[in-house]
């Protein structure tokens, strides 16, 4: 689960919101960033006049909260723990003694989605599309060929784009919806659309992009693009390809659940070691000595 997503203000607040926190509450939801919003639910003592106040924070501590709890020395504390809250994407109500009196908080986190693009609708698509969207993403497939792209497929997809793979995902970009809450993945039918694909996505500030394949196959493609177009080695670090934990999968919908795996191993900070490692450490240490030739 991805915990709480974006939703209408609960009705934990007390008070109305100033115009200031309100704007910049509806700007982050379009922008799709995750914000927590802070209310003061109970006071006494020298905080009674406090109760109702707002406030927004987001994960960035340099970010500065936009509204004022008005909780003086209290409140570098308050937004430490709200921050906190919104990292593990959970609501939590926190409590506060002081000899001045007691405060009550209520934090809300606001968590945008995270979004998984299948770049692909073939075999592997359609059983991935149902487990992301069972684990609460918001689900969008591409493929060019429109009898494969079709909602009748993907029920549990947002959103079916029947379209050329690389405008359709420049489309996504100009949408802003290639974001840091991204998660790609590539499993067209053919080598070449992979790999535009990815040349498409390399530069975008996704959380995720895994590619389809074997080590082989990626070990090839990977010294191409360097060679043929020039593009930095270390560029294909953030790639995982091939894609997947080994579980030894086989079937479509047991890779479904390999690729799914290692999307919430790495969403969520998991132990579990994914397939492209291998190639991952052999790169970097084939860069290690050439430096150290250099």
């Amino acid at each position: 689960m991805n915990g709480p997503t974006a939703g209408p203000v609960s009705g934990a607040m007390s008070g109305p919101m100033s115009s200031a926190v309100l704007k910049a509450l509806l700007a982050s939801l379009d922008r799709r960033e995750s914000v927590a919003t802070v209310t003061v639910t109970a006071a006494d003592g020298s905080f009674a006049h406090t109760v109702g106040n707002h406030c927004l924070v987001w994960l960035d501590k340099e970010r500065p909260a936009v509204g004022d709890l008005g909780l003086g020395d209290l409140t570098p504390g308050v937004l430490y723990d709200a921050r906190r809250a919104l990292a593990e994407r959970e609501h939590r109500h926190l409590s506060y003694t002081r000899p001045q009196g007691m405060v009550k908080v209520f934090v809300e986190a606001l968590v945008q989605p995270s979004h998984l693009v299948i770049v692909g609708a073939g075999h592997i698509a359609v059983p991935l599309a149902s487990i992301a969207a069972t684990c609460d993403f918001e689900v969008t497939v591409l493929d060019d060929r429109p009898q494969y792209a079709h909602p009748a497929r993907f029920p549990s997809a947002k959103q079916v784009i029947a379209g050329p793979f690389r405008a359709e995902l420049a489309k996504l970009r100009d949408q802003g919806k290639l974001d840091r809450h991204t998660y790609i993945v590539l499993v067209t039918r053919g080598h070449q659309y992979d790999v535009d694909s990815l040349l498409e996505v390399l530069d975008d500030p996704l959380a995720y992009i895994g590619m389809i394949g074997s080590k082989r196959r990626i070990r090839a493609v990977f010294d191409l693009l360097e060679q043929e177009q020039g593009i930095d080695p270390a560029k294909f670090d953030r790639v995982f390809a091939p894609i997947g934990i080994d579980i030894g999968a086989r079937a479509p919908a047991e890779i479904a659940v390999c690729i799914m795996a290692e999307i919430i191993n790495l969403m969520r900070g998991g132990p579990a070691v994914p397939l492209s490692t291998q190639i991952r450490q052999e790169r970097q240490a084939r860069r290690a000595r050439a430096t150290a030739r250099a």
